[in-house]
């Protein structure tokens, strides 16, 4: 192997393996890292210890198995062999093992001791993929409570945003450059709005005729490959050849894309972003890259994992451009602006954070552990965790306690995710039960769900129509499943019982025109002109929000009488006993129910008191204490009490907020809701005497004496204080009726200083103060001299201290 950066680190990555279990090597792209280090540490090795290297892609681990091997001039699978779901070349003599696609979990599951592993390598770590983090969480768990000789080496292009010295704090950190020459770019940016693929192909042939070298085009997915590709090959030179490379691609046409041209050829090759990392193409000085990428993104509203088309992180960017600066100097075409690029995301979101969470789900609870237990370097988000654990009771992998059950564990062995494995395992179930031919279905609906997107048509129509080109796909499943002989071709059967076993959460029935209720208790419409619409039951197979709401794009009719008979154990019967919101009312019933959906209902009438009044209690709760029939009285109650919590602590009254009473209904207002069970009732409570006895009677006699309803002014008035918790009390008075006032009136024992709204004859505010004497001897002159011209009837005194109270005009006193 000619030399490369990482070969000056092999010393530095010895010494650390020696003296740590735990070891960092960032290594930017170019440096070997993939490629040098792994071999270097296989000669390392002394007895019969292994390696195994996780690779985030499948393309890329067959790849570097084969260039490691051929390093050693030997085939694929003795020292070196690979492992990647539905594909193993390895054998006894195999020392250093590349695996991916949740191998590496797989294995650590069925050994958490890793017998006869020596050391493990997670390489491409900054692309964090679901299984890398799943199977690092696992590794450190198993190192530290069982292997603590297990080496963990960890290999990423960037740290950047990676808090991995924190997850693992005892390890060594080694860097090292890449090398790469100096990179030209050139912004060509397409317009979105228009086909791409004609303009993505205008600036391939510019940069063929303009530039030397191989050229390396990223494109988003397979599909735009195969487009472009077309496109090109009437256009473009026959000595240049356009050569795909994605992971779907046989092994041949992988390695025609990756080896090296002939002397004095050029090739095009059309890929995605699994050529980022990691893979090393012969020949490239010419990247030109449209800045997409399929991403997959969890929807937990409409519980749906969608590819989607996005603009790549700065982070991508970065790698792509440096594959045109690894031979020498490089040219890369970005077909973007310079401002978009200066608006793009530093890095991409981690898996764990944008996934459904299922999986991870089932591999914890098999790993003895739950998600929020595992040392992940991003915790998972608690919302998909709760409708991952929603979904596993629905296909019967947790109990109601979210625990493991015998037919979680048979389904987590599946090379699927759990709710396909449930589609296989029930396949195999209805077909105990005499219906032929439904596992052949299952592993047809399983290509179809991976080999296309799901289109408009029902089921069965699109299992018709492309069952021919899903063949080969459902072949690898009936054979996972059968072990052996020949997948039947897809049998006419009823596909409608096999989606409702696989999506019995979205099993749905209609409640208006296009709208329906699905059995996981949310609505949705589907889409206009559907072969569906007016069906009265239906499974919702694809499902997307919209701004609209959530829409169903494919479905299958579904015969609900047959669904009983095949699979009574979705249907329940239960006691509802609860608060009907509609009808502002308690309802009691019996209900065959299908998850959320309701099929029948039959009224129960032998009800007790206190089984009404529980019921009420949840619509006070729905509806909040303004549902309780509240005057003047009742209300300054209440507000007296939170007052007196505030500023009495010494007293110990209970809390008096809204939260604390409508947590606490059970024991003040439930005592008294015998024979209630409708909210227009409630007018009828003696609100004010339930509050009063919610404190014993020596707290309701120290309330009124401390905090008193009344004040008495200098004229014998009783007037009413307004009290409010949060703000002192208010007396709103009459001036005339304070004259010879000096104190201002307080409350509490004297804690707090009444706020007085002082008033004209005609009961108008003139003055607000919470210091009578300086009132008196200073605002005061101002106020009389409007009063007198405004109320003349009336006394205004000049010294108001000295002055006689009165409630009358000057005439009467």
């Amino acid at each position: 192997m000619f030399q490369l950066p990482i070969h000056e680190l092999l010393p530095q990555i010895a010494q650390a393996c020696q003296t740590s279990n735990q070891l960092i090597l960032q290594a930017s792209p170019g440096a070997g890292k993939s490629t040098v280090v792994p071999l270097f540490l296989l000669q390392q090795l002394t007895g019969s210890g292994r390696i195994i290297m996780l690779e985030p892609r499948r393309l890329a681990a067959r790849n570097i198995a084969l260039y490691l091997a051929q390093q050693l001039n030997e085939p694929v699978g003795q020292q070196v062999g690979y492992r990647v779901r539905g594909e193993q070349k390895s054998s006894k003599a195999t020392r250093l093992e590349i695996v991916t696609e949740g191998i590496l979990t797989r294995m650590l599951q069925q050994d958490p001791e890793l017998a006869g592993v020596d050391l493990l390598i997670f390489d491409e770590f900054h692309e964090r993929s679901l299984q890398a983090d799943t199977a690092l969480a696992f590794a450190l768990e198993s190192q530290a409570a069982l292997r603590p000789d297990l080496k963990i080496m960890v290999m990423s292009a960037t740290l950047e945003g990676l808090p991995l010295q924190q997850l693992l704090p005892d390890a060594e950190l080694l860097t090292c450059s890449g090398r790469s020459y100096p990179i030209s770019y050139q912004y060509r940016p397409v317009n979105r709005q228009q086909l791409l693929v004609p303009q993505w192909g205008s600036v391939v042939l510019d940069a063929v005729q303009n530039e030397t070298g191989s050229l390396l085009v990223f494109l988003p997915g397979a599909g735009e490959i195969d487009r472009l590709a077309e496109w090109l090959q009437s256009r473009i030179s026959t000595d240049i050849a356009v050569l795909p490379l994605h992971g779907r691609l046989p092994f041949a046409e992988q390695q025609r894309a990756i080896l090296p041209c002939e002397e004095g050829k050029r090739k095009v090759v059309l890929t995605t972003n699994v050529a980022e990392t990691s893979l090393t193409i012969e020949g490239i000085q010419v990247v030109i890259d449209s800045g997409l990428e399929r991403r997959s993104s969890f929807d937990l509203k409409s519980g749906v994992t969608r590819l989607e088309t996005r603009q790549i992180a700065k982070a991508s960017a970065t790698q792509r451009a440096g594959r045109a600066g690894r031979l020498g100097p490089g040219v890369c075409y970005r077909l973007w602006s310079e401002e978009q690029q200066e608006r793009l995301e530093e890095q991409a979101s981690p898996e764990i954070l944008r996934s459904d969470l299922a999986s991870l789900l089932l591999e914890s609870a098999l790993w003895g552990s739950t998600p929020e237990e595992l040392p992940f370097l991003n915790q998972p988000p608690a919302p998909a965790l709760a409708a991952g654990r929603q979904l596993l009771r629905w296909l019967e992998v947790f109990d109601e306690q979210n625990r493991l059950t015998a037919k979680g564990r048979q389904l987590a062995l599946l090379p699927c995710e759990p709710r396909l494995g449930h589609l296989l395992s029930e396949a195999k179930e209805l077909e105990l039960q005499g219906y032929t031919g439904m596992l052949a279905a299952a592993c047809y609906l399983l290509a179809l769900q991976e080999e296309r997107v799901l289109g408009n048509d029902p089921l069965s129509v699109q299992l018709q129509r492309y069952g021919q080109g899903l063949h080969a796909a459902a072949r690898r499943w009936w054979q996972r499943m059968e072990g052996e002989g020949a997948v039947p071709s897809c049998p006419p059967v009823q596909i409608d019982l096999l989606a409702a076993v696989a999506w019995p959460d979205r099993i749905a029935r209609k409640s208006g025109e296009l709208r329906y209720q699905l059995a996981n208790g949310q609505r949705a419409d589907l889409v206009p002109d559907h072969p569906c619409q007016g069906k009265e039951w239906l499974v919702a197979v694809a499902l997307q929000q919209t701004e609209s709401g959530l829409r169903i794009f494919t479905a299958e009719s579904l015969d609900i009488e047959a669904l009983k008979q095949a699979k009574p154990q979705l249907f329940r019967e239960e006691i509802f006993l609860g608060w009907d919101n509609k009808e502002e009312r308690v309802r009691a019933e019996k209900q065959q129910c299908l998850g959320a959906i309701v099929l029948k209902r039959q009224p129960l009438t032998d009800l007790s008191a206190e089984q009404k009044a529980r019921c009420l209690l949840e619509g006070i709760r729905l509806h909040g204490l303004s549902c309780l029939q509240w005057n003047a009285d009742s209300e300054q109650w209440l507000q007296r009490w939170r007052c007196a919590a505030e500023w009495l602590p010494e007293l110990a009254l209970p809390a008096a907020d809204d939260a604390t009473l409508l947590a606490t209904l059970e024991q003040w207002l439930l005592p008294h809701l015998d024979g209630f069970s409708r909210l227009d009732e409630l007018k009828r409570l003696p609100l004010l005497t339930i509050l009063r006895n919610s404190l014993t009677w020596s707290q309701q006699q120290k309330l009124d004496e401390l905090l008193p309803v009344y004040f008495t002014a200098p004229t014998g008035s009783r007037i009413v204080l307004r009290y409010e918790a949060g703000r002192s009390p208010v007396l709103a008075v009459r001036i005339q009726e304070m004259f010879g006032q000096r104190e201002t009136p307080t409350v509490a024992n004297g804690k707090v200083a009444v706020q007085i709204e002082l008033l004209s004859p005609a009961k108008r505010p003139l003055q607000i103060t919470q210091d009578l004497v300086a009132f008196w001897q200073g605002a005061y002159n101002e106020v009389k001299k409007e009063g007198k011209g405004r109320y003349p009837k009336h006394y205004w005194p000049d010294d108001p201290l000295q002055a006689m109270p009165t409630k009358t005009v000057k005439r009467l006193m």
